[in-house]
C-alpha cells in the first residue's frame, strides 16, 4: 500500500480500534496463475496474542483459498473504513488560484500476517461460538450456537476450515485532507458533515477527531 508520510497512522491504539470496529475483512494472498486469492470473512481480534496481536476466523471448506495458504502461509488482511469523494469546489482557496483537482478521503489498515490453517473440531467450535457472540450479543433475542441441533452443528463444523493470522506488521493510512491548509480542511469537513451519506459523515467525524488530537 502506498502511504505518503503525511497520511501514515502509527498509533497502535488507533490501529487496534480500527480493527475491532471492522466488519467483513478482505483477505488477500498469493494465488496461482498470476492472480491473488481473495476472500471476504469476519475475523476475531486478540490484541494480547503475540507482539502485534492475532486474528481468528474460518473458511468454507469448499473455498480453495485455504489450500493455497497451506502452501504459502502469508497473507494481508485489509480493514477498510469509510471513504468520501472530495470536490475541488469545496476548497475556499480554489477561488484564489484554482490549483486543485478531485480526490478521495479514506481510512484503511493492512495487517501483514503469518497464517496457520487448522481443522481441530474444538478450535473450530470456539471460533464459531465467539464470532456468533460478537455479532448476536447486542440483539434483543440473540441466536446462540447451542440452539442448532447437535448433529446439524457437527455437520456444519465439518464443512469449515479454521484460520489463525499472526500479525507481523500493521500499516495504517488515514487520508483526511492533511495536505490542505486549515481553511480548506475545515470547509471540506463541514460539507461532508452536512451530507446525507453516512460514509461522508464518518469521514467528517474522523477529520474532526484528527484535528482535535493534533
Amino acid at each position: 500500500m502506498y502511504i505518503p508520510p503525511l497520511f501514515q497512522e502509527k498509533d497502535t491504539a488507533v490501529l487496534h480500534a480500527f480493527i475491532r470496529q471492522a466488519r467483513l475483512v478482505t483477505l488477500i494472498s498469493n494465488g496461482s496463475g498470476g492472480l491473488p486469492d481473495v476472500s471476504y470473512i469476519p475475523l476475531l481480534f486478540d490484541a494480547d496474542d503475540g507482539q502485534n496481536g492475532s486474528l481468528l476466523g474460518h473458511f468454507a471448506r469448499g473455498n480453495t483459498h485455504w489450500k493455497s495458504l497451506l502452501a504459502v502461509p502469508s497473507a494481508i488482511a485489509i480493514f477498510m473504513g469509510a471513504d468520501a469523494y472530495i470536490s475541488p469546489t469545496w476548497y475556499p482557496t480554489k477561488q484564489v488560484h484554482h490549483k486543485h483537482v478531485p480526490t478521495w478521503n479514506y481510512e484503511t489498515v493492512h495487517a501483514v500476517c503469518k497464517v496457520e490453517i487448522f481443522e481441530d473440531r474444538d478450535r473450530l467450535l470456539n471460533v464459531v461460538t465467539r464470532l456468533t457472540k460478537k455479532y448476536e450479543s447486542h440483539r434483543a433475542d440473540p441466536w446462540t450456537v447451542d440452539q442448532a441441533p447437535p448433529d446439524y452443528l457437527e455437520a456444519q463444523l465439518r464443512g469449515i476450515v479454521g484460520i489463525k493470522l499472526e500479525i507481523t506488521e500493521l500499516r495504517g493510512k488515514r487520508k483526511l485532507s492533511q495536505n490542505r491548509d486549515a481553511e480548506d480542511r475545515k470547509n471540506v469537513r463541514e460539507v461532508l458533515a452536512a451530507s446525507p451519506e453516512a460514509a461522508d459523515q464518518a469521514i467528517a467525524a474522523s477529520m474532526l477527531g484528527l484535528e482535535m488530537k493534533g
